[in-house]
């Protein structure tokens, strides 16, 4: 390990709006654009959302600020808009994934650029080029963990690597020097925090996790601003973050090709609300579904191959066959390949099933197994086998990757919609104002002009 901490500081104050590549840039609006869809309508829909109001209302946090919270009636304080919107962002599941980290690079870096930015009165290009620091510098904090061994130890990565991120699009609006940000870093490594203990009862730990990671940033990022003088070496000393959290760190791969190779571009989405490790087994479900007709009281067993992270995430039998609650749901292999078997898709609205009898029953003929397919020479782990067992024989496909990786990236008019799909029933009207809004952020002299037609 040599220097990752300051390499990486270096790279996020030096960082410039015109050296970035310019479909990074517009790689970095669609990815923003999509987070915010899943914000919005967790805001009205997503069941911790009250849980969440209320603690700010007990500790008197609710005092009126100048920070958008998307699909609010009011503004914030840009500490707790940061929380909120990271929060509300993460709650569907929806977002985005980079899949070598096997973490949500948009939930803490989107909020804490907006929150710093409506704060300081950045403009468009300013919060776009912090957003795309943040997302270097979580991605890359997240490979260098090694996700495997992360999961292992139980951290969540979007939790621990994502408050890193959001210290550093924070921090780079600030325009904090290098010095500062190591001792944001430094703040980070001191904050970084998140536990798969989620996983046991379906608790909402995951959602404020993540949004905390995006406030502990903002906070890092401004003590940093205030000369308060965090630890050096956050990310390789001896008490750091790789060390801490990982038994298989490779330190290297938070610098290399920095500013050459963009994990930007990397990032994927989702075309379901569930966990990432479900998708590619859900793409072969529906495929398989249509090319064979097939209908459930054909289907005598379905075998579901994973990487063993997605079996510690999605596949244990005894806790996630019939879940009860909605985290259950997202991390459920059986719950959502039996609804995708059951009707041909699956929806944020089709949370509404869980415990329906005809979906517990589909889902008893499922097992979820290791396939070391999906092991031996894979660069990420997200990809799945799958087996249908009829009276016609068995039908198998494999998926090396679900739909929605770079290369097989939505273009920009299927984001829209799918972000339309989202926001519109909340914010009506202005969804679309906001959509053309984001998708042109770097023409905005002043980026509250922007975020402000996310106000429900």
């Amino acid at each position: 390990m040599a220097n990752e901490t300051a390499t990486l500081a270096g790279y996020v104050a030096d960082l410039k709006f015109v050296d970035i590549p310019p479909e990074v840039l517009e790689r970095a609006k669609v990815l923003t654009l999509d987070f915010l869809g899943s914000a919005i309508r967790a805001r009205s829909e997503a069941e911790s959302t009250p849980s969440l109001l209320k603690m700010l209302e007990a500790l008197k946090l609710d005092n009126k600020g100048e920070s958008t919270v998307f699909g609010d009636t009011k503004t914030w304080t840009p500490a707790v808009a940061a929380l909120l919107n990271g929060a509300l962002g993460h709650s569907l599941d929806f977002d985005d994934t980079h899949a070598d980290s096997s973490l949500h690079p948009s939930a803490p870096v989107v909020p804490a650029a907006f929150a710093v930015g409506e704060m300081v009165g950045a403009s468009g290009r300013e919060v776009l080029t912090a957003i795309v620091a943040g997302y270097e510098v979580c991605c890359r904090l997240g490979n260098a963990l090694d996700p495997t061994s992360h999961y292992a130890k139980g951290f969540h990565p979007t939790a621990t690597a994502g408050t890193y991120g959001a210290a550093a699009a924070a921090g780079k609006l600030f325009g904090l020097t290098k010095d500062q940000l190591i001792s944001a870093f430094g703040v980070s490594g001191s904050q970084a925090a998140g536990s798969l203990q989620f996983l046991v009862n379906g608790s909402w730990n995951k959602r404020y996790q993540v949004g905390a990671a995006a406030m502990n940033g903002v906070i890092a990022a401004t003590l940093a601003r205030n000369e308060f003088i965090g630890s050096s070496e956050a990310v390789e000393g001896k008490h750091g973050l790789l060390v801490g959290y990982s038994d298989n760190p490779h330190p290297e791969k938070a610098v290399a090709d920095l500013g050459k190779v963009y994990e930007t571009m990397k990032i994927g989405v989702k075309p379901y609300p569930s966990c990432r490790y479900t998708h590619a087994a859900l793409d072969a479900l529906l495929a398989m579904r249509r090319e064979h007709n097939l209908t459930p009281d054909q289907i005598k067993r379905v075998e579901i191959g994973l990487h063993r992270n997605g079996i510690t995430l999605t596949g244990d039998a005894a806790t996630k066959r019939h879940p009860k609650s909605i985290v259950g749901g997202q991390f459920s292999m059986f719950f959502t390949g039996a609804v995708a078997l059951d009707q041909g898709s699956f929806g944020w609205d089709d949370y509404s099933r869980l415990g329906d009898s005809a979906v517990d029953a589909l889902a008893d003929k499922f097992d979820v197994v290791q396939d070391d397919r999906l092991e031996v020479g894979r660069t990420h782990p997200f990809g799945a086998r799958v087996s249908i067992t009829t009276d016609d024989g068995v039908h198998e496909r494999l998926f090396t990757d679900p739909s929605g990786e770079p290369g097989t990236f939505p273009d920009a008019k299927a984001m829209q919609q799918k972000f339309l799909t989202l926001a519109r029933p909340v914010l009506n009207g202005r969804a679309d104002e906001l959509a053309d809004a984001i998708l042109s952020l770097e023409r905005f002299d002043r980026v509250e002009k922007a975020t402000q037609l996310g106000r429900q």
